[in-house]
């Protein structure tokens, strides 16, 4: 049976790959924080996503490596939260890449997840992959992550960084909490609304993980997002008509920023604008299941 490692992949993304894996008769390896255990036909695994251990002989004859591994970036950006999102994603690669170096048999393909943050604010400004990098600290932070992954040198491995927009789903990501203030009646539009999302539904994420995997055409960089990035005030219109909610005010800015900190988090990452499109995914040929948001949000709120 071909293994599959999934490093970091106890995550909300990482919990909705595995399944879809092990559906196609993968044997699948989380990599992860907790002691080593097995259930519902995932092997999970300790590692410290810093030193080589253990852990790293599964990697040996693996088919493919995918490492989700990372501070999760909503929290507040002090300099201690900084210095963690950073090292935790640089240091997960770079031990990974040693763990490669060691194999026998390397795997086939090492998928390396980023992020859209990788273009900064982009404004209304179209980005697809050949986009320029931006100057604020989430496209830093990815500036760093695809450093060190391009800095791999993996001769037998096939390489792919698949830069993630914001994953819709209901069992995590950042659409609990929106869920949560819409039923609230405070689903408003966040400052003046107009700044872009690049979303994408979480079963989309999935199938273009596999194709990833799977497809030995595919290397280099590829945005994984929807082709139909929205604004937020059209988004928040969308998930009040999905919860049955009215209008409701917006939210200015100053109020968003410090709403944000007092739930944990980075106000600014409301604010800016990601506009991006998966143009080599779609020159490649992916059909999206949920292109548009309407169609996605029925989707997760369908009465089942």
């Amino acid at each position: 049976m071909k293994r599959i490692i999934l490093a970091g992949g106890s995550g909300f993304v990482g919990q909705s790959l595995a399944p879809r894996l092990v559906a196609k008769s993968y044997d699948v390896v989380v990599l992860g924080r907790g002691t080593a255990h097995r259930k519902d036909g995932v092997d999970y695994l300790q590692w410290d996503g810093e030193t080589v251990s253990d852990w790293a002989s599964a990697v040996d004859s693996a088919e493919a490596i995918v490492n989700l591994t990372g501070k999760n970036i909503n929290c507040r950006h002090t300099e201690e939260n900084r210095l963690e999102i950073i090292r935790s994603r640089v240091d997960s690669v770079r031990v990974l890449g040693e763990a490669i170096a060691k194999c026998a048999r390397p795997p086939k393909v090492f998928v390396q997840v980023s992020g859209v943050g990788y273009y900064g604010d982009t404004g209304d400004q179209v980005a697809d992959e050949d986009a320029p990098p931006g100057n604020d600290f989430t496209a830093k932070v990815c500036r760093q992550w695809e450093g060190a992954f391009d800095a791999l040198t993996l001769p037998a491995t096939r390489k792919i960084v698949l830069r993630l927009g914001v994953v819709l789903g209901r069992e995590g990501g950042a659409l609990p909490i929106l869920e949560k203030l819409t039923r609230w009646f405070l689903g408003g539009a966040v400052g003046n609304g107009r700044q872009f999302i690049s979303w994408i539904h979480v079963a989309d994420v999935v199938r273009m993980f596999v194709s990833a995997i799977e497809s030995a055409e595919l290397t280099r960089v590829f945005n994984t997002t929807s082709p139909e990035p929205v604004t937020n005030s059209e988004f928040m219109r969308g998930l009040r008509r999905a919860l049955h909610r009215p209008w409701s005010p917006p939210v200015p800015a100053p109020l968003a920023r410090a709403g944000a900190w007092l739930m944990g988090t980075e106000g600014d990452l409301a604010l800016l604008s990601s506009r991006c499109v998966p143009r080599r995914f779609l020159k490649h040929g992916f059909l999206l299941e949920f292109p548009t948001l309407r169609a996605a949000l029925a989707d997760l709120y369908a009465t089942k």
